[in-house]
């Protein structure tokens, strides 16, 4: 039985829908302001686990995911971009968050993150929030002030419920006209804004204005998943106000239960800090890449600890990453390219189940990732204590199959077949190496596989032969 952390309840639950079932997921987007940095990236990347171990275990899951590309920050960035003085026109607001979302898309390829099934966004959807909003003032729940829409808080009595703060005493009174929240507690907040003369802007029944954020979410994932769905996830920063409001504007629209599931990832560090450019630990994901390290060592170092507890990225667990990743990779290809004895001994093959046993029981214990990935080494451990000619081609074989289907999951190993697939360039510098070595010329073979390693391959001397390798 899979069990998840739910926020709301503060306590591991039981995954209660069936096997094979369509499973509901939505997560916040980016807001295209900016490149991403790894902080965000340390959420999408645990929203992909959560998505393929699902995948894995036979639901099929419907993941959307906004995009927020009108808010406080995208217009302040568009009118620095373009030079907006008096006035910001639509067109000129979405060919500059068009120029980040692509960019986004870009870097979720890169870490081998699945694709949403569908990412709608905000300034294509105004009609739905309007309509929305329309709701929440028939319902009590949202008043019209000086053009704009406000979230009347004291009509919601359980605000707080997911966030676990107490707001009775400083509910009335204070409200808020800007998207970006600094924990404003007891604060009304806004669903539609009153256009200033240089914004975008659209026609509504209170004027000319735009949404708020909270709205856009509310809006974009009942539109798509229904008034009810299965799991909300995404980072820890977002419980208060963020979700606490799509909370609020959901049930006050519905009176229905919003989301069953609440999945929240911790903070990522740097060094032990908060990142910030100031402080210089500040890291996009192609400020990394620039820095020589490959995608998927990223992607292994930000998922390798659990989602719920605090992430310490620095370069050097790149480098530790890299060295994990390393031994995970050549092991399986060691496997792949070895014949095999025509009949082991069996015990491969117990190893394998026994540690696709421990790999899922750890993954439906709240995607323990530690300890799944523990599993594997533990297993590659044992293996290679066991001499070859126990180990049979068929075992060979289940051993290349089964990494498949965990990478399914994990999507760190890469594909095995690069190892094989070494360029022609790359045979006959190895060839001329071995010429080179023959003949005791050193001092050429070193240059020669100094030339393989600037290809981006790698030459291992083993008592079994050269091979080359897809450097990482």
């Amino acid at each position: 039985m899979i069990k998840f952390f739910d926020t709301f309840s503060g306590k591991l639950k039981d995954f209660d829908l069936p096997q094979g079932s369509e499973v509901k997921l939505y997560t916040c987007g980016p807001t295209v302001y900016d490149y991403a940095h790894i902080g965000n990236f340390r959420t999408f990347v645990f929203e992909d686990l959560l998505r393929r171990f699902l995948e894995y275990k036979g639901y099929k899951v419907k993941h959307v995911m906004n995009v927020t590309d009108v808010d406080d920050k995208t217009i302040a960035g568009a009118a620095r971009d373009v030079g907006a003085i008096h006035e910001l026109p639509l067109h000129r607001l979405q060919g500059f968050t068009e120029r980040y979302i692509q960019a986004f898309h870009e870097d979720l390829k890169t870490l081998n993150i699945l694709p949403p099934t569908k990412e709608p966004r905000a300034t294509q959807e105004i009609q739905v929030m309007i309509q929305l909003i329309e709701q929440l003032i028939k319902n009590g729940k949202a008043y019209m002030s000086d053009g704009s829409v406000y979230y009347r808080v004291a009509s919601f009595p359980n605000y707080g419920k997911l966030s676990k703060k107490d707001l009775k005493q400083n509910i009335k009174g204070a409200r808020v006209d800007v998207d970006e929240y600094e924990k404003e507690e007891g604060a009304d907040f806004v669903l539609w804004k009153k256009s200033k003369e240089n914004e975008p802007s659209w026609d509504s029944p209170w004027g000319k204005g735009r949404p708020g954020w909270h709205i856009e979410c509310s809006a974009m994932s009942m539109k798509y998943l229904g008034e009810t769905f299965d799991i909300h996830a995404g980072g820890e920063d977002l419980i208060f106000p963020h979700h606490e409001n799509e909370i609020a504007q959901s049930e006050g629209a519905t009176g229905k239960p919003f989301v069953k599931y609440w999945l929240h990832a911790k903070h990522l560090l740097v060094n032990g800090e908060k990142m910030s450019k100031s402080k210089g630990n500040f890291y996009t994901l192609r400020d990394l890449i620039e820095k020589g390290y490959d995608p998927l060592i990223i992607r292994y170092r930000l998922i390798s600890a659990h989602y719920r507890s605090p992430l310490d990225f620095t370069l050097e667990s790149l480098n530790a990453s890299r060295e994990a990743l390393k031994r995970i990779r050549d092991f399986w290809f060691e496997r792949t390219a070895s014949k095999g004895s025509e009949k082991g001994s069996g015990k491969v093959s117990q190893l394998l189940k026994d540690m696709q046993a421990q790999f899922e029981q750890a993954m439906e214990n709240d995607l323990n990732i530690p300890q799944a990935i523990g599993a594997i080494f533990v297993f590659i451990k044992e293996v290679n204590s066991i001499s070859k000619e126990q180990i049979s081609s068929k075992e060979n074989q289940e051993i290349g199959q089964f990494f498949k289907t965990v990478d399914s999951v994990l999507g760190v190993f890469g594909n095995i077949s690069s190892h094989e697939k070494i360029p022609s360039k790359v045979k006959q510098l190895v060839a001329d190496r071995e010429e080179a070595r023959k003949s005791k010329d050193f001092k050429k073979a070193d240059e020669l596989r100094k030339r393989v390693e600037e290809i981006g391959f790698v030459i291992e001397d083993t008592a079994q032969g050269v091979q080359v390798k897809k450097s990482i």
